[in-house]
């Protein structure tokens, strides 16, 4: 059980790999009451490197040995998807809060292993779903929840990417390998997407989809496109493709009221765009240098007893369910 609560957070990282460099681990070290005390990577060598040039104490080359040092109080999995449940269940038995990547796991069946265990364990369970807390993102659901465009009529996603630069058949990154992250690039990036639609209108009820491999790259699904509907009645559709021509780069979201409508990027630097009776209104409200350090202030917060983080397991295993629907894996 998780000594709750904490007056400063220790953390410990396991896999420190490219998503700490900026996105999440500064952020560790410059909330106030958080501390980022030990890191962990299989490569000796690489463990040692980061944490002296992040300023960490401790560095290990054994995740139980991180997991048991008696300095770390809370556990950030920062690994690919297929050692998220392992780790996650390792850190629960240890009685210490865990945070986790997106997507959570490999699927809907490992997320409800993950929940279940640190529900048993009495620990908090975190999964980085920051977008909740960046300040675009507030900002389409303030506008939504004001009226801005009335009665919500439906959701349309669009995100067309190009085939990643110098992909090598040898050694393919690990985001389009299945049994390491659950699926392809939707799994990656769609989860994002997903999850924050969630946060905006309330879970979803039904979800189906297709999936293709249509140009062979690797073994992943390269195309998907869905339809799906909330339990408030609002519906949604999507496609996400990954092998376009580069000038046909598409990152859209679009909310659709009786109104008017709210489009916005999930990724890329666009504004999010209102259009209603009053004209076109156009917010641009970058994200912050350490992306997840606002999500990382609420569990530091929460763990503080002084708030709620608001992307927990059963909030990131919803997503994980729709997902499995979309792509077919009942």
């Amino acid at each position: 059980m998780a000594k709750l609560p904490y007056s400063t957070v220790r953390w410990g990282i396991i896999g420190c790999g490219d998503v700490t460099e900026v996105k999440s681990g500064p952020a560790f070290q410059k909330i106030e009451h958080s501390q980022l005390v030990a890191v962990m990577r299989r490569n000796a060598d690489k463990a040692q490197d980061y944490a002296q040039r992040h300023g960490v104490p401790a560095w290990y080359e054994n995740a139980q040995a991180l997991i048991q040092d008696p300095e770390v109080d809370a556990v950030y999995i920062a690994t690919p998807p297929d050692a998220h449940a392992d780790y996650t269940l390792q850190v629960a038995q240890a009685g210490k809060p865990v945070y986790v990547e997106k997507p959570m796991a490999l699927n809907y069946q490992q997320c409800q292993q993950m929940v279940e265990a640190c529900a048993q364990a009495q620990v908090p369970l975190f999964v980085a779903y920051y977008r909740r807390c960046l300040p675009s993102f507030l900002k389409v659901k303030e506008l939504v929840e004001s009226g801005a465009i009335g009665e919500v009529r439906f959701v349309n996603i669009r995100l067309y990417h190009p085939v990643p630069q110098n992909l090598n058949p040898q050694e393919l990154p690990w985001r389009v390998q299945p049994d390491k992250a659950g699926g392809g690039l939707f799994f990656d990036l769609a989860s994002h997407q997903l999850d924050y639609l969630d946060f905006l209108l309330g879970p979803i009820a039904q979800a189906s989809g297709q999936t293709a491999n249509q140009a062979g790259l690797y073994p992943a699904e390269d195309l998907v496109t869905a339809q799906f509907r909330f339990q408030n009645g609002v519906l949604g559709t999507g496609v996400w493709c990954f092998t376009v021509d580069p000038a046909q780069f598409t990152d859209t979201t679009e909310i659709i009221g009786s109104k008017g409508r709210i489009t916005f990027p999930s990724f890329a630097p666009e504004p999010v765009r209102l259009e209603n009776q009053e004209g076109l209104q156009e917010f641009h409200l970058p994200p912050p240098t350490h992306v997840q350090q606002p999500f990382i202030q609420t569990m530091v917060d929460e763990l503080r007893g002084q708030g709620k983080c608001p992307s927990t397991g059963e909030t990131a295993a919803r997503t994980a369910w729709v997902m499995d629907q979309i792509v077919g894996r009942k």
